[in-house]
């Protein structure tokens, strides 16, 4: 593959769960069930969810599947949310993230151009019919950030600084500050 290999993908996804971790670690266990809306995920739900978000993808691409139907996906869907339910404590979760974060970058990591370029089909009426497995990859990242998205607004709803935030404001307090003149003797 041109340009962006497994390896690039498998770097910014320990980029992406990092923060993720670092968000739930912020998030008090007692604010875990706090739900932005009675029809959303609490905070524990959300981030069971993403913990177990890249089971379903190593799985399916590490089996090389060529077709996905509508049975598999339920499946899958269906043991995602036993998965995500059995996670019910803060230290549950983070083991969670960081284990299965670890283990689906470590496996990003051996993936081949080619393994990457082949397409996968499903079912009508699913558009496009088919997309390359990098593609599928590279949305595995791309719905934890969708989430992680979500939850850095309900940390401001609990009064929480995100910690992107804060170390943005950090770095820029360093930047305006004045440089220190060394001493002279």
């Amino acid at each position: 593959m041109q340009g962006y290999s497994a390896q690039d993908l498998a770097r910014s996804f320990r980029t992406v769960r990092k923060n993720t971790i670092r968000l739930a670690e912020d998030i008090p266990e007692d604010k875990y069930g706090f739900r932005a809306t009675p029809a959303v995920r609490s905070v524990a739900e959300m981030l069971a969810h993403i913990a177990v978000g890249t089971g379903w993808a190593q799985r399916m691409h590490g089996a090389r599947l060529a077709f996905v139907d509508v049975a598999a996906f339920g499946a899958e869907m269906q043991r995602q949310t036993q998965e995500e339910t059995a996670l019910k404590t803060k230290p549950q979760i983070l083991d969670a993230l960081r284990r299965n974060g670890d283990e689906f970058a470590a496996w990003l990591d051996t993936q081949s151009d080619d393994v990457l370029a082949e397409r996968v089909g499903f079912p009508q009426p699913v558009e496009p019919s088919s997309r390359t497995r990098f593609e599928m990859l590279l949305s595995v990242k791309e719905h934890e950030m969708h989430h992680r998205a979500q939850l850095m607004l309900v940390e401001r709803l609990l009064g929480i600084v995100p910690h992107l935030t804060r170390d943005r404001q950090a770095a820029m307090a360093q930047r305006q500050q004045p440089h220190a003149q060394p001493q002279q003797a």
